[in-house]
């Protein structure tokens, strides 16, 4: 439809976030480009700038992010416990991001996403994500009142998190300075300090 009116004069389509980064409207745009629909990119602010600059987490030591969709009856993907598996064991961290269904309203919480993980862990039992595992909760990223708590994963659980959208941060190893921000801004236990580079 977008590219119908395209063709007739101007068109827009307006996304949260920066539009190109956490949803791929790449098809989308090669398309109209193939077609001869000339194509302008206005980008936002967008929800990796933004949980990175919440977390205190360096940017160049996130590996492969990750979207934890909804489990269903028959199906729980296990991409994002292998994701996050091979960026921690390279000392990566790995941003989560949290399903969302908007048709249905439906938004996945922290607690939904942390559920499905250890739900994974209960069947491949390699402890990438135990109730011990540092985790760093995040809602409403770039909005005036985001939350951030970072914490073992069975006290981030017991957050409410409150209004969506959700995103999850797993840590790999910590800088000395990025366990100080998760300490100062993110309420993280003190221990974090141990074993920082």
């Amino acid at each position: 439809m977008i590219l119908r009116e395209a063709e007739l004069g101007k068109a827009a389509l307006l996304v949260p976030g920066d539009p190109l980064i956490a949803t791929t409207h790449l098809d989308l745009r090669i398309r109209a480009e193939r077609q001869g629909i000339k194509t302008r990119i206005i980008h936002g602010a967008s929800i990796v700038s933004a949980v990175i600059g919440l977390s205190g987490l360096q940017n160049y030591k996130y590996g492969r992010s990750v979207t934890i969709p909804f489990p269903d009856e028959s199906f729980t993907s296990e991409t994002p416990y292998r994701v996050i598996m091979k960026n921690r064991k390279m000392g990566l961290h790995t941003l989560c991001f949290l399903d969302i269904k908007a048709e249905e309203e439906r938004y996945m919480t922290v607690r939904d996403g942390l559920e499905a993980l250890l739900a994974t862990e209960k069947q491949k039992r390699k402890q990438v994500i135990t109730p011990e595992t540092l985790v760093i909760g995040i809602a409403r990223a770039g909005s005036r009142e985001p939350k951030v708590k970072a914490g073992y994963v069975e006290e981030v659980m017991k957050q409410n998190f409150g209004a969506p959208p959700h995103t999850l941060v797993f840590p790999g190893k910590l800088h000395f300075m990025e366990a100080e921000a998760l300490i100062t801004l993110a309420g993280a236990p003190e221990e974090v300090r141990e074993g920082t580079q």
